[in-house]
C-alpha cells in the first residue's frame, strides 16, 4: 500500500492521548500489561509515565509527541507490515516514527520477548 500525503497529515493530527486507550485495551485483551506498554514506549521515545500521562492530559498530536521524543538509535531496527504498510518503504518521517510504535504495540500484544521487541541483542 501506497502512504499518501493526505494519509500523513491526518495521522500527524491525531491526539495521542485518543489512541492510547486502544494500545491498551489490545495489550491488555491479550494478557499484557500497561507497565510492558510504557516500557515499549519510553524504549521507543524516551517518555516516562509522568511525561506520558502529562502528554495525555495536553491532549498533543503525534506530531507534537514525535517532535518531543528522543527516537531511540535502534528505532530503525524495526521492520514488517503494520496496518497494511511495510515500514521500510514509509518515507514519511512522522509517519514512520508512528508506525513503530503500533508495530512494537502489535509485538506485544501478540505475546512477543521483550527483549525481541526491545531490539536487544
Amino acid at each position: 500500500m501506497k502512504v499518501t500525503a493526505v494519509h500523513n497529515e491526518r495521522i500527524a493530527q491525531l491526539t495521542f492521548a485518543s489512541v492510547y486507550p486502544h494500545y491498551i485495551s489490545k495489550v491488555e485483551r491479550k494478557g499484557r500489561t500497561v507497565e510492558e506498554l510504557h516500557q515499549v514506549i519510553n524504549w521507543l521515545t524516551g517518555f516516562d509515565a509522568q511525561k506520558l500521562q502529562a502528554l495525555i492530559e495536553e491532549k498533543v498530536t503525534f506530531e507534537t509527541f514525535f517532535k518531543t521524543a528522543k527516537l531511540n538509535p535502534n528505532a530503525q531496527l524495526i521492520t514488517g507490515i503494520i496496518c497494511g504498510y511495510r515500514i521500510e518503504d514509509i518515507d514519511n518521517p512522522l509517519t514512520k516514527q508512528i508506525r513503530y510504535l503500533d508495530k512494537l504495540v502489535d509485538e506485544l500484544a501478540k505475546g512477543k520477548k521483550m527483549e525481541k521487541i526491545l531490539r536487544t541483542a
